[in-house]
Protein backbone atom coordinates (compact mmCIF):
# COMPACT_ATOMS: atom_id res chain seq x y z
CA UNK A 1 0.00 0.00 0.00
CA UNK A 2 1.50 3.46 -1.15
CA UNK A 3 2.46 5.57 1.75
CA UNK A 4 -0.33 8.55 2.08
CA UNK A 5 0.32 12.37 1.67
CA UNK A 6 1.33 14.37 4.50
CA UNK A 7 -0.72 17.30 5.32
CA UNK A 8 0.13 19.87 7.64
CA UNK A 9 -2.57 21.32 9.99
CA UNK A 10 -1.55 24.65 11.33
CA UNK A 11 -4.10 26.92 14.51
CA UNK A 12 -1.88 30.40 14.70
CA UNK A 13 -1.87 31.68 17.63
CA UNK A 14 -5.33 33.11 19.27
CA UNK A 15 -4.53 33.22 22.75
CA UNK A 16 -1.97 32.07 25.52
CA UNK A 17 -0.75 28.97 26.95
CA UNK A 18 -3.22 29.51 30.02
CA UNK A 19 -6.55 29.84 28.08
CA UNK A 20 -6.02 27.49 25.68
CA UNK A 21 -8.55 25.32 24.61
CA UNK A 22 -8.10 21.77 21.93
CA UNK A 23 -7.77 23.55 19.40
CA UNK A 24 -11.41 21.36 17.62
CA UNK A 25 -11.55 23.45 14.26
CA UNK A 26 -8.37 21.36 12.62
CA UNK A 27 -9.16 17.94 14.94
CA UNK A 28 -12.32 17.79 13.17
CA UNK A 29 -10.29 18.47 9.66
CA UNK A 30 -7.27 15.92 11.10
CA UNK A 31 -10.36 13.43 11.73
CA UNK A 32 -12.58 14.03 8.15
CA UNK A 33 -8.51 13.27 6.60
CA UNK A 34 -8.27 10.39 8.62
CA UNK A 35 -7.47 7.21 5.85
CA UNK A 36 -7.41 9.53 3.23
CA UNK A 37 -4.09 11.44 4.25
CA UNK A 38 -1.77 11.25 6.88
CA UNK A 39 -2.33 14.70 9.02
CA UNK A 40 -0.45 16.18 12.00
CA UNK A 41 -1.01 19.23 13.91
CA UNK A 42 0.49 22.11 15.15
CA UNK A 43 -1.06 24.39 17.57
CA UNK A 44 0.00 27.99 18.13
CA UNK A 45 -1.69 28.71 21.17
CA UNK A 46 0.55 25.81 23.68
CA UNK A 47 3.89 26.09 21.41
CA UNK A 48 5.51 29.64 22.01
CA UNK A 49 7.76 28.64 18.73
CA UNK A 50 5.03 27.56 16.43
CA UNK A 51 6.44 29.27 13.42
CA UNK A 52 10.01 27.24 13.56
CA UNK A 53 8.11 24.67 14.40
CA UNK A 54 5.73 24.34 11.59
CA UNK A 55 8.93 25.17 8.88
CA UNK A 56 10.85 22.49 10.41
CA UNK A 57 7.77 19.98 10.07
CA UNK A 58 7.59 20.83 6.64
CA UNK A 59 11.94 20.66 6.31
CA UNK A 60 11.51 17.04 7.66
CA UNK A 61 8.91 15.86 5.44
CA UNK A 62 7.09 16.13 2.11
CA UNK A 63 4.27 17.79 2.86
CA UNK A 64 1.25 18.00 -0.11
CA UNK A 65 -0.26 21.19 1.42
CA UNK A 66 -0.65 23.39 4.75
CA UNK A 67 -4.12 24.13 6.01
CA UNK A 68 -4.63 26.95 8.58
CA UNK A 69 -7.64 27.72 10.20
CA UNK A 70 -7.79 31.96 10.53
CA UNK A 71 -10.17 34.30 12.85
CA UNK A 72 -10.05 37.64 12.01
CA UNK A 73 -8.55 39.54 15.18
CA UNK A 74 -5.29 38.61 16.75
CA UNK A 75 -5.32 35.21 15.25
CA UNK A 76 -5.13 36.80 11.38
CA UNK A 77 -1.72 38.55 12.52
CA UNK A 78 -0.47 35.21 13.22
CA UNK A 79 -1.57 33.45 10.09
CA UNK A 80 -0.11 35.93 8.15
CA UNK A 81 3.25 35.09 9.61
CA UNK A 82 3.31 32.01 9.51
CA UNK A 83 1.89 31.88 5.39
CA UNK A 84 4.38 34.68 4.75
CA UNK A 85 7.92 32.50 6.13
CA UNK A 86 6.01 29.55 4.19
CA UNK A 87 5.29 31.00 1.16
CA UNK A 88 9.31 32.60 1.32
CA UNK A 89 11.20 29.00 2.16
CA UNK A 90 8.47 26.81 -0.11
CA UNK A 91 6.78 28.91 -3.11
CA UNK A 92 5.40 25.88 -4.77
CA UNK A 93 3.30 24.08 -1.35
CA UNK A 94 -0.19 24.81 -1.46
CA UNK A 95 -1.51 26.97 1.70
CA UNK A 96 -5.30 27.02 2.58
CA UNK A 97 -6.91 28.75 4.89
CA UNK A 98 -10.19 27.84 6.26
CA UNK A 99 -12.48 29.06 9.05
CA UNK A 100 -14.44 32.36 9.92
CA UNK A 101 -12.02 34.57 8.14
CA UNK A 102 -11.90 33.56 4.83
CA UNK A 103 -15.94 32.59 5.04
CA UNK A 104 -16.62 36.07 6.00
CA UNK A 105 -14.28 38.35 3.56
CA UNK A 106 -12.95 35.19 0.27
CA UNK A 107 -11.80 38.08 -1.32
CA UNK A 108 -9.89 39.61 1.05
CA UNK A 109 -7.93 36.42 1.73
CA UNK A 110 -7.70 35.70 -1.68
CA UNK A 111 -5.97 38.88 -2.51
CA UNK A 112 -3.24 37.93 -0.75
CA UNK A 113 0.13 36.84 -2.68
CA UNK A 114 0.38 33.98 0.47
CA UNK A 115 -3.04 32.25 0.18
CA UNK A 116 -3.48 30.09 -2.50
CA UNK A 117 -7.19 28.47 -1.16
CA UNK A 118 -9.76 29.99 0.79
CA UNK A 119 -12.33 27.37 2.38
CA UNK A 120 -15.92 29.17 2.94
CA UNK A 121 -18.04 27.78 5.93
CA UNK A 122 -17.80 24.13 6.68
CA UNK A 123 -14.34 22.67 5.60
CA UNK A 124 -13.88 19.14 6.15
CA UNK A 125 -15.81 17.48 3.60
CA UNK A 126 -14.29 21.05 1.00
CA UNK A 127 -11.00 20.11 2.34
CA UNK A 128 -11.05 16.62 1.64
CA UNK A 129 -11.75 17.47 -2.30
CA UNK A 130 -9.62 20.06 -2.70
CA UNK A 131 -6.50 17.89 -1.92
CA UNK A 132 -7.31 15.18 -4.00
CA UNK A 133 -8.00 17.86 -6.80
CA UNK A 134 -4.63 19.55 -6.38
CA UNK A 135 -2.66 16.23 -5.85
CA UNK A 136 -4.62 15.09 -9.52
CA UNK A 137 -4.16 18.30 -11.12
CA UNK A 138 -7.54 17.90 -12.62
CA UNK A 139 -8.40 21.01 -14.76
CA UNK A 140 -12.19 21.52 -13.76
CA UNK A 141 -11.02 22.52 -10.19
CA UNK A 142 -13.70 25.29 -9.50
CA UNK A 143 -16.56 23.30 -10.96
CA UNK A 144 -15.67 20.22 -8.94
CA UNK A 145 -14.61 21.79 -5.60
CA UNK A 146 -17.33 23.61 -3.22
CA UNK A 147 -16.72 26.29 -1.41
CA UNK A 148 -13.43 26.71 -2.68
CA UNK A 149 -11.26 29.32 -4.35
CA UNK A 150 -8.54 29.23 -6.37
CA UNK A 151 -5.89 31.70 -7.60
CA UNK A 152 -5.91 31.09 -11.86
CA UNK A 153 -2.54 31.56 -13.41
CA UNK A 154 -4.36 34.57 -14.93
CA UNK A 155 -5.16 36.03 -11.42
CA UNK A 156 -8.71 36.19 -11.01
CA UNK A 157 -10.28 34.52 -8.36
CA UNK A 158 -12.91 31.65 -8.94
CA UNK A 159 -15.80 31.63 -6.27
CA UNK A 160 -17.48 28.35 -6.35
CA UNK A 161 -20.86 27.44 -4.65
CA UNK A 162 -21.82 27.29 -1.76
CA UNK A 163 -21.35 23.52 -0.34
CA UNK A 164 -24.65 22.07 1.41
CA UNK A 165 -24.86 21.85 5.36
CA UNK A 166 -23.34 18.26 6.65
CA UNK A 167 -23.52 16.99 9.41
CA UNK A 168 -20.62 14.01 9.05
CA UNK A 169 -18.41 16.07 11.41
CA UNK A 170 -20.58 14.49 14.37
CA UNK A 171 -20.16 10.69 13.44
CA UNK A 172 -16.24 11.04 14.16
CA UNK A 173 -14.29 11.19 17.33
CA UNK A 174 -11.60 13.74 17.38
CA UNK A 175 -8.29 12.26 17.43
CA UNK A 176 -7.37 13.83 20.57
CA UNK A 177 -3.98 11.67 20.71
CA UNK A 178 -2.74 13.72 17.78
CA UNK A 179 -2.28 16.83 20.10
CA UNK A 180 1.08 17.05 21.96
CA UNK A 181 0.19 16.14 25.61
CA UNK A 182 -3.70 16.95 25.53
CA UNK A 183 -3.60 17.04 29.37
CA UNK A 184 -1.94 20.96 29.00
CA UNK A 185 -5.64 22.11 27.63
CA UNK A 186 -7.27 20.94 30.69
CA UNK A 187 -7.95 24.52 32.39
CA UNK A 188 -8.59 25.19 35.89
CA UNK A 189 -11.78 27.68 36.02
CA UNK A 190 -14.57 28.58 38.27
CA UNK A 191 -16.39 25.42 36.54
CA UNK A 192 -13.94 22.90 38.13
CA UNK A 193 -9.86 22.11 38.54
CA UNK A 194 -10.09 20.36 34.90
CA UNK A 195 -12.34 21.86 32.36
CA UNK A 196 -12.22 21.26 28.41
CA UNK A 197 -13.67 23.40 25.61
CA UNK A 198 -15.92 20.77 23.60
CA UNK A 199 -18.29 21.57 21.29
CA UNK A 200 -21.66 18.78 20.27
CA UNK A 201 -23.95 20.63 18.48
CA UNK A 202 -23.13 22.18 14.53
CA UNK A 203 -24.60 25.26 13.55
CA UNK A 204 -27.52 27.68 14.50
CA UNK A 205 -30.79 28.60 13.43
CA UNK A 206 -30.57 32.34 13.10
CA UNK A 207 -28.77 34.86 11.01
CA UNK A 208 -27.60 37.54 12.82
CA UNK A 209 -25.34 39.61 10.69
CA UNK A 210 -23.08 40.40 13.24
CA UNK A 211 -22.69 37.14 13.93
CA UNK A 212 -20.00 34.65 11.36
CA UNK A 213 -21.55 31.70 12.54
CA UNK A 214 -24.17 32.54 10.78
CA UNK A 215 -22.21 33.32 7.54
CA UNK A 216 -20.78 29.90 8.21
CA UNK A 217 -23.48 28.03 8.84
CA UNK A 218 -26.55 29.92 6.91
CA UNK A 219 -29.09 29.01 9.18
CA UNK A 220 -28.58 25.75 9.61
CA UNK A 221 -28.26 23.16 12.45
CA UNK A 222 -27.77 19.66 13.98
CA UNK A 223 -27.39 18.21 17.23
CA UNK A 224 -25.42 15.18 18.01
CA UNK A 225 -27.23 11.71 19.22
CA UNK A 226 -26.89 11.39 22.98
CA UNK A 227 -24.83 8.20 22.62
CA UNK A 228 -22.25 10.16 20.89
CA UNK A 229 -22.38 12.72 24.11
CA UNK A 230 -22.08 10.23 26.66
CA UNK A 231 -19.20 7.92 24.70
CA UNK A 232 -17.67 11.27 24.47
CA UNK A 233 -17.76 12.85 28.05
CA UNK A 234 -16.78 8.87 29.19
CA UNK A 235 -13.94 9.32 27.27
CA UNK A 236 -12.33 12.56 28.49
CA UNK A 237 -13.18 11.50 31.93
CA UNK A 238 -11.79 8.10 32.22
CA UNK A 239 -8.65 9.21 30.60
CA UNK A 240 -8.11 12.58 31.37
CA UNK A 241 -10.33 13.52 34.69
CA UNK A 242 -12.14 15.94 32.85
CA UNK A 243 -14.55 17.49 35.74
CA UNK A 244 -16.50 20.31 33.86
CA UNK A 245 -17.16 21.88 30.73
CA UNK A 246 -17.39 24.80 28.31
CA UNK A 247 -19.61 24.69 25.23
CA UNK A 248 -18.98 26.02 22.38
CA UNK A 249 -22.08 24.62 20.64
CA UNK A 250 -23.31 27.96 19.30
CA UNK A 251 -26.64 27.57 20.62
CA UNK A 252 -26.70 24.51 23.27
CA UNK A 253 -30.69 25.74 23.72
CA UNK A 254 -32.82 25.12 21.08
CA UNK A 255 -35.88 23.16 20.83
CA UNK A 256 -36.73 21.70 24.09
CA UNK A 257 -37.31 18.32 22.41
CA UNK A 258 -34.01 17.86 21.31
CA UNK A 259 -32.18 19.42 24.03
CA UNK A 260 -33.77 16.62 26.65
CA UNK A 261 -31.80 13.86 25.91
CA UNK A 262 -28.98 15.53 25.72
CA UNK A 263 -29.56 16.92 29.30
CA UNK A 264 -30.33 14.13 30.68
CA UNK A 265 -26.80 12.64 29.62
CA UNK A 266 -25.33 15.73 31.65
CA UNK A 267 -27.13 14.91 34.45
CA UNK A 268 -25.48 11.36 34.50
CA UNK A 269 -22.09 12.85 34.35
CA UNK A 270 -22.84 15.69 37.50
CA UNK A 271 -19.80 17.92 35.62
CA UNK A 272 -20.39 22.25 35.95
CA UNK A 273 -20.70 23.48 32.66
CA UNK A 274 -21.80 26.19 30.82
CA UNK A 275 -23.06 27.15 27.43
CA UNK A 276 -24.83 29.66 24.99
CA UNK A 277 -27.92 30.21 24.82
CA UNK A 278 -30.98 32.30 23.49
CA UNK A 279 -33.57 33.53 25.88
CA UNK A 280 -36.13 32.80 24.02
CA UNK A 281 -35.73 29.37 24.25
CA UNK A 282 -34.65 29.81 27.93
CA UNK A 283 -38.36 31.28 28.72
CA UNK A 284 -40.37 28.75 26.49
CA UNK A 285 -38.69 25.36 28.64
CA UNK A 286 -40.70 23.86 30.86
CA UNK A 287 -40.48 23.59 34.60
CA UNK A 288 -39.98 20.02 33.93
CA UNK A 289 -36.83 20.47 31.93
CA UNK A 290 -35.81 23.36 33.94
CA UNK A 291 -35.65 20.47 37.08
CA UNK A 292 -33.09 18.62 34.45
CA UNK A 293 -30.88 21.62 33.69
CA UNK A 294 -30.32 22.02 38.00
CA UNK A 295 -29.72 17.96 38.11
CA UNK A 296 -26.88 18.76 35.21
CA UNK A 297 -25.41 20.61 36.99
CA UNK A 298 -25.29 24.04 34.27
CA UNK A 299 -23.30 26.84 36.10
CA UNK A 300 -23.54 29.85 33.44
CA UNK A 301 -25.69 30.41 30.47
CA UNK A 302 -24.33 33.10 28.19
CA UNK A 303 -27.12 35.14 26.38
CA UNK A 304 -27.33 37.33 23.34
CA UNK A 305 -29.10 40.07 24.72
CA UNK A 306 -27.34 42.55 22.30
CA UNK A 307 -29.52 46.14 23.01
CA UNK A 308 -32.57 47.09 24.96
CA UNK A 309 -34.03 48.69 21.77
CA UNK A 310 -36.36 46.06 20.20
CA UNK A 311 -36.67 48.15 16.73
CA UNK A 312 -32.50 47.21 16.72
CA UNK A 313 -33.15 43.72 17.95
CA UNK A 314 -35.57 43.75 14.89
CA UNK A 315 -32.87 44.75 12.25
CA UNK A 316 -29.99 42.61 13.14
CA UNK A 317 -32.46 39.71 12.78
CA UNK A 318 -31.73 38.69 16.37
CA UNK A 319 -35.24 36.99 16.65
CA UNK A 320 -35.14 37.67 20.16
CA UNK A 321 -37.24 40.99 22.50
CA UNK A 322 -36.32 43.17 25.80
CA UNK A 323 -38.98 41.64 27.80
CA UNK A 324 -37.16 38.10 26.51
CA UNK A 325 -34.23 38.59 27.89
CA UNK A 326 -35.43 40.61 31.31
CA UNK A 327 -37.77 37.17 31.73
CA UNK A 328 -34.34 34.73 30.72
CA UNK A 329 -33.03 36.56 34.06
CA UNK A 330 -35.51 35.87 36.45
CA UNK A 331 -35.92 31.85 34.92
CA UNK A 332 -31.98 31.55 35.36
CA UNK A 333 -31.95 33.58 38.88
CA UNK A 334 -34.86 31.22 39.88
CA UNK A 335 -33.21 28.00 38.87
CA UNK A 336 -29.84 28.45 39.99
CA UNK A 337 -28.21 29.36 36.78
CA UNK A 338 -26.16 32.42 36.32
CA UNK A 339 -26.94 34.45 33.24
CA UNK A 340 -24.10 35.98 31.38
CA UNK A 341 -25.70 38.80 29.35
CA UNK A 342 -23.39 40.08 26.15
CA UNK A 343 -24.16 43.76 24.99
CA UNK A 344 -23.41 45.00 21.71
CA UNK A 345 -23.03 49.20 21.95
CA UNK A 346 -23.22 51.89 19.56
CA UNK A 347 -24.86 51.23 16.73
CA UNK A 348 -23.99 53.51 13.96
CA UNK A 349 -27.73 54.81 13.63
CA UNK A 350 -27.71 56.36 17.03
CA UNK A 351 -24.02 55.51 18.99
CA UNK A 352 -24.16 57.59 21.98
CA UNK A 353 -28.14 57.28 22.49
CA UNK A 354 -28.15 53.51 22.22
CA UNK A 355 -25.11 53.51 24.19
CA UNK A 356 -26.99 55.21 27.23
CA UNK A 357 -29.62 53.55 26.86
CA UNK A 358 -28.08 50.03 27.28
CA UNK A 359 -26.08 51.65 30.32
CA UNK A 360 -29.90 52.29 31.83
CA UNK A 361 -30.71 48.63 30.89
CA UNK A 362 -27.77 46.85 32.23
CA UNK A 363 -28.25 48.99 35.80
CA UNK A 364 -32.12 48.07 35.81
CA UNK A 365 -30.89 43.72 35.23
CA UNK A 366 -28.06 44.74 37.78
CA UNK A 367 -30.93 45.56 40.34
CA UNK A 368 -33.03 42.60 39.25
CA UNK A 369 -29.82 40.10 39.75
CA UNK A 370 -26.86 41.56 40.62
CA UNK A 371 -25.53 38.53 40.43
CA UNK A 372 -26.05 38.43 36.17
CA UNK A 373 -22.78 38.13 34.31
CA UNK A 374 -22.44 41.35 31.82
CA UNK A 375 -20.37 41.30 28.98
CA UNK A 376 -19.85 44.47 26.81
CA UNK A 377 -18.91 44.92 22.89
CA UNK A 378 -19.01 47.26 20.36
CA UNK A 379 -21.71 46.44 17.68
CA UNK A 380 -19.77 45.76 14.63
CA UNK A 381 -21.54 43.98 11.62
CA UNK A 382 -19.75 41.84 9.17
CA UNK A 383 -19.22 42.91 5.71
CA UNK A 384 -22.15 42.26 3.10
CA UNK A 385 -22.22 38.92 1.40
CA UNK A 386 -22.34 39.23 -2.17
CA UNK A 387 -25.53 37.23 -2.21
CA UNK A 388 -27.13 39.25 0.50
CA UNK A 389 -30.37 40.76 -1.22
CA UNK A 390 -31.72 41.28 1.91
CA UNK A 391 -33.16 45.30 2.16
CA UNK A 392 -32.46 45.30 6.16
CA UNK A 393 -29.35 44.85 5.46
CA UNK A 394 -28.69 47.05 2.29
CA UNK A 395 -30.24 50.18 4.10
CA UNK A 396 -27.98 48.92 7.57
CA UNK A 397 -24.45 49.61 5.01
CA UNK A 398 -25.93 52.61 3.89
CA UNK A 399 -25.84 54.09 7.58
CA UNK A 400 -22.63 53.00 8.00
CA UNK A 401 -21.11 56.52 7.99
CA UNK A 402 -17.62 57.30 9.71
CA UNK A 403 -16.76 59.82 12.35
CA UNK A 404 -15.71 62.18 9.27
CA UNK A 405 -19.51 61.41 7.44
CA UNK A 406 -17.41 59.05 4.94
CA UNK A 407 -19.17 55.33 3.85
CA UNK A 408 -17.26 52.95 5.49
CA UNK A 409 -15.27 51.25 3.16
CA UNK A 410 -14.21 47.34 4.48
CA UNK A 411 -10.56 46.04 3.75
CA UNK A 412 -9.79 44.35 0.42
CA UNK A 413 -6.67 42.19 1.79
CA UNK A 414 -6.14 39.89 4.73
CA UNK A 415 -3.16 42.45 5.38
CA UNK A 416 -5.05 45.38 5.31
CA UNK A 417 -7.48 43.66 8.05
CA UNK A 418 -4.69 42.96 9.90
CA UNK A 419 -3.94 46.76 10.59
CA UNK A 420 -4.88 47.09 14.57
CA UNK A 421 -7.91 49.71 13.47
CA UNK A 422 -9.37 46.40 11.62
CA UNK A 423 -8.10 44.33 14.26
CA UNK A 424 -10.54 46.37 16.96
CA UNK A 425 -13.57 45.79 14.70
CA UNK A 426 -13.48 42.54 14.26
CA UNK A 427 -12.60 41.56 18.08
CA UNK A 428 -15.82 44.07 18.48
CA UNK A 429 -13.49 46.52 20.37
CA UNK A 430 -13.74 49.55 17.78
CA UNK A 431 -15.87 51.28 14.88
CA UNK A 432 -15.37 53.97 12.57
CA UNK A 433 -18.51 55.66 13.51
CA UNK A 434 -17.15 55.61 17.42
CA UNK A 435 -15.73 58.45 18.88
CA UNK A 436 -13.22 59.22 21.15
CA UNK A 437 -15.06 60.36 23.50
CA UNK A 438 -17.71 58.01 23.06
CA UNK A 439 -15.35 54.96 23.07
CA UNK A 440 -13.85 56.41 26.43
CA UNK A 441 -17.02 56.77 27.94
CA UNK A 442 -17.78 52.76 27.04
CA UNK A 443 -14.13 51.70 28.47
CA UNK A 444 -14.95 54.14 31.67
CA UNK A 445 -18.45 52.71 32.02
CA UNK A 446 -17.03 48.99 31.56
CA UNK A 447 -14.71 49.31 34.36
CA UNK A 448 -16.94 51.00 36.86
CA UNK A 449 -19.35 48.34 36.22
CA UNK A 450 -16.64 45.53 36.23
CA UNK A 451 -15.41 46.38 39.77
CA UNK A 452 -18.87 47.29 41.33
CA UNK A 453 -19.97 43.60 40.60
CA UNK A 454 -16.72 41.65 40.44
CA UNK A 455 -17.04 38.33 37.74
CA UNK A 456 -17.09 34.96 39.22
CA UNK A 457 -15.28 33.59 36.62
CA UNK A 458 -11.86 35.20 38.23
CA UNK A 459 -10.59 32.02 40.37
CA UNK A 460 -6.91 34.30 40.39
CA UNK A 461 -8.11 37.35 42.50
CA UNK A 462 -8.53 37.01 45.84
CA UNK A 463 -11.65 37.59 48.36
CA UNK A 464 -10.93 40.58 49.82
CA UNK A 465 -9.13 42.17 46.72
CA UNK A 466 -12.79 41.65 45.12
CA UNK A 467 -14.10 43.06 48.44
CA UNK A 468 -12.09 46.07 48.12
CA UNK A 469 -12.91 46.97 44.16
CA UNK A 470 -16.70 46.88 45.72
CA UNK A 471 -16.66 49.26 47.81
CA UNK A 472 -14.20 51.39 45.87
CA UNK A 473 -16.62 51.46 43.20
CA UNK A 474 -19.67 51.86 45.08
CA UNK A 475 -19.80 55.83 45.10
CA UNK A 476 -19.18 55.49 41.30
CA UNK A 477 -21.65 53.34 40.16
CA UNK A 478 -23.96 54.86 42.42
CA UNK A 479 -23.80 58.59 41.16
CA UNK A 480 -22.99 57.01 37.67
CA UNK A 481 -19.74 58.89 37.95
CA UNK A 482 -18.05 57.22 35.12
CA UNK A 483 -15.42 59.30 34.12
CA UNK A 484 -12.00 58.53 34.08
CA UNK A 485 -11.85 55.76 37.02
CA UNK A 486 -8.34 55.88 37.67
CA UNK A 487 -8.38 54.30 40.98
CA UNK A 488 -10.05 51.43 39.85
CA UNK A 489 -7.77 50.49 36.94
CA UNK A 490 -4.72 50.75 39.53
CA UNK A 491 -6.65 48.58 41.90
CA UNK A 492 -7.29 46.08 39.34
CA UNK A 493 -3.38 45.72 38.33
CA UNK A 494 -2.55 45.70 41.50
CA UNK A 495 -5.24 42.44 43.11
CA UNK A 496 -4.55 41.11 39.65
CA UNK A 497 -8.20 41.27 38.66
CA UNK A 498 -9.06 39.63 35.15
CA UNK A 499 -10.88 40.68 32.18
CA UNK A 500 -14.15 38.09 31.40
CA UNK A 501 -14.00 38.63 27.66
CA UNK A 502 -10.50 37.51 27.73
CA UNK A 503 -11.24 34.59 30.25
CA UNK A 504 -14.11 33.11 27.99
CA UNK A 505 -11.85 32.86 25.13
Amino acid sequence: MPALQKILLVNPTITSHRHARFPLAILSLSSALEGKYESSIIDGNVNPDYLSTTLRAIAEGSVAAVGLTVMGGPQLLSAIEVSKAIRAKYPQLPIVWGGAFPTVVPDAALNSPYVDYAVRAQGEDTFVELLQAISTGRPDLAASICCARHRQASGDVVHNKDRKFSASSLERMLPYEKLDNPRQYLTNTYLGRRTIGYQAALGCRYRCNFCGVASMFRGKMALPPAERLDQDLTYMRDRFGVDAIQFYDHNFFDREVDMVPLLEVLAKFQMQWWCFARSDALVNMSEKTWALVKKSRLRMAYIGAESASDWLLHDIRKGTTKNQTLEAVERCRAHGVIPELSFMLAPPQDPEGETEKTFEFIRMIKKIHPGTEVMIYIYTPLPRRHDDKHPTTARMVSEMIDCDGRPVVFPRTADEWAAPEWVDYWCHQSAPWLSERLRKRIVDFTTVLGCRYPTVMDIRASAWGKKALRALASWRYQYQKYDDPWELRVSRKLIRHWDPRVMSL
